[in-house]
Formats: structure tokens, sequence, C-alpha cells
């Protein structure tokens, strides 16, 4: 199996860039911040998108997070995203590189039209993600009517998040406590025996007899039947030397109803201590298409 590498770059800019892998940013430290203020059109910036704040039991190192513009090269092998990466840089030389991360999907596949991969901590993930294009949409687009400027209907809010994940401490525990940590088997099947496919039904489980109280999939979403707006595309990295992780990225059209509604409800839950956030940001991913240029210009 093929296993789709990713790299992602922010950076202090002079302007916005131009091109579908471009993301509107907010104003680093020590960047000129053209790109975190209001457009000179007139467009207006997106109304939530501010500096990530450090959520209970983050560590942020400033010199990885946040950033004007964050740039994802994506395709099948390393060499070749490397490659692109280095013939991007110097066709914009206003960019002052803020941070770099390469990522890698082991085990990556779809199934049932999700996007499944293996994490470092042995356990296939992408399950949560809506199946169809629609649902999709609906978690993850900005809707005209939202507040939000013309120009970023149909953009969408990116969180990134680069956790170190303790994966010699996780090894020390049985699969069977792992798997009452996550709430699911390694193979994504539930621990009250539903299958993938199905949902859970935690209410018949009050006292968290197959499904512990604070495992890290009923936290995330206490309702199966009302998941949080948002999708997932997450890559694994491995910087050597012990630093193993994840780099967590979703999409939401909303980013209090999505990612900091589900981060607030995972504070104590019991895979914190194998988990330190160290990096990343918040991000506005512009529409398909080059008409939202128009109001920058």
């Amino acid at each position: 199996m093929v296993r789709r590498r990713s790299l992602l770059l922010a950076s202090s800019a002079a302007g916005l860039a131009v091109g579908g892998a471009a993301v509107y940013g907010v104003r680093a430290a020590g960047g000129s911040g053209d790109a975190g203020g209001e457009s000179r059109g007139g467009g207006g910036r997106p109304r939530q998108l501010a500096e990530m704040p450090a959520f209970a039991g983050d560590l942020l190192d400033p010199a990885g997070s946040h950033g004007d513009v964050l740039v994802q090269v994506a395709g099948d092998r390393a060499g070749e995203v490397r490659t692109a990466v280095e013939r991007l840089l110097p066709a914009v030389p206003g960019w002052r590189e803020r941070w770099r991360i390469e990522g890698f999907r082991a085990g990556n596949r779809e199934e049932g039209g999700r996007g499944l991969a293996r994490n470092p901590f042995h356990f296939t993930e992408g399950f949560g993600n809506p199946a169809g294009d629609r649902e999709t949409a609906d978690r993850a687009l900005v809707r005209a009517g939202q507040g939000e400027p013309e120009w970023a209907v149909g953009g969408s809010y990116q969180v990134v998040r680069v956790i170190r994940l303790a994966t010699e401490l996780w090894d020390r525990d049985s699969v069977s406590e792992q798997e009452r940590i996550i709430g699911r088997r390694r193979d994504g099947r539930w621990l009250d025996g539903a299958p993938t496919d199905e949902e859970p039904n935690f209410a018949a489980d009050p006292k968290g007899r197959f499904t512990p109280l604070d495992s890290h999939v009923r936290l995330a979403v206490p309702d199966r039947r009302d998941p949080p707006p948002l999708v997932r595309r997450s890559y694994s990295y491995d910087r050597g030397d012990g630093d193993t992780g994840l780099v967590f990225s979703c999409f939401q059209r909303d980013l209090a109803k999505g990612f900091e509604a589900v981060q607030k409800r995972l504070e104590g839950e019991a895979m914190a201590k194998y988990l330190l956030t160290t990096g990343g940001g918040y991000y506005f991913v512009p529409p398909p298409g080059d008409h939202w240029i128009d109001a920058f210009r």
C-alpha cells in the first residue's frame, strides 16, 4: 500500500500567496502581518480567524506555531514532495519559512467512502468522517448567511495540531487497555460489539462498562447520532530521536462548533498523559477557483 506523503510549511509573508494550496493565515510574530489584516479589496477576513490558543496540556513552541500562510504539498513519494517544496520557495522570495513538518499515512486506503490510515498508536482512524461528498461539504465548507465575507463562502477553517505521542509509554499498555482508552478496537470496531459502519449505543452503557466514560471517542462524540461538524485528515510524523506523533488536521465551517467544542470536551480524557501538542495553528482555506483573489487586490 502506498503511503501518501505530505509536507506542511508555515511562513511569514509580505502578501497573500495565490493558488489553491495557499492558506490565508494570521499575523506571525516578526512577520509583516499583511496577510493577517483586512484585505486590500475590502473583502474582510474570516470572522473566527485568530491565533490558535493553547488548550489544556498544550506546550506550544512559538517557532513551530502559527504563521501568515500555510502550504501543504502532498504526493505518493517523499522525494517528489521535497523536490516540489524546494522549487516552490525560491518562486516566492517574499516568504520567510517559519516551520515545516513532513508526514505520512501508514496503511492509507479508502473503505466505504472514507479515507483511513493507521496512526503511531497502531489504531486505524478516519471512521468518524462522513462517507459522502454532500455530508463532507456540510461539515467543512462555509455557507452563505454565516456572517463570513462573501469571498469566503465555500472555503474552510483548517486546524493543524502537531501532537507528540508517548509511543514508548503507550506500548507498555496491553492492547485491551489501549482499546479502552481509545474506545474502539484497533481495527475500528466498537467495544460493545457494534461493527465499524454502525454507531454504538452509549445511552445503554451509562456507567461505561463497555466504553469507558473518559475514553477518547466517547468524550469527543458523546452522541454518535450528532457528530461534530468537522472532517479530519491527519498524518503521522517521525523526526527521529523518539519524536514521533501526529500532524492532526481538520476542516470545518465553524471553529467554535467544530474543533474547539470537541477539544474542550476532551479535557481530562484517559489518553491525555500520552499526548503533548507542541505546534500548529488556525488557518483558512480559500474556496476552489481564483475568484476570491479579487477581494485582496
